[in-house]
């Protein structure tokens, strides 16, 4: 089975630019599907999310100085 998608010059160049020499586009499209990996929401534990928030926070205060 076939499907047809249609992107602009650009996006094509885009690909191409990407697509690996014995890849065809399926191949290309399926590669970069999957390497994109979903946001595992609620990852930190309640710890390290404190550490990050006072980490932002002194750089930000460094910057106002």
């Amino acid at each position: 089975m076939s499907t047809s998608i249609r992107v602009s010059d650009g996006t094509k160049r885009m690909l191409e630019s990407l697509k690996q020499e014995d890849e065809t586009f399926d191949d290309l499209l399926e590669r970069l599907a999957q390497s994109e990996k979903p946001i595992d929401i609620g990852a930190w534990s309640t710890e390290k999310a404190e550490r990050a928030r006072e980490s932002v926070k002194r750089s930000r205060e460094s910057f106002e100085r």
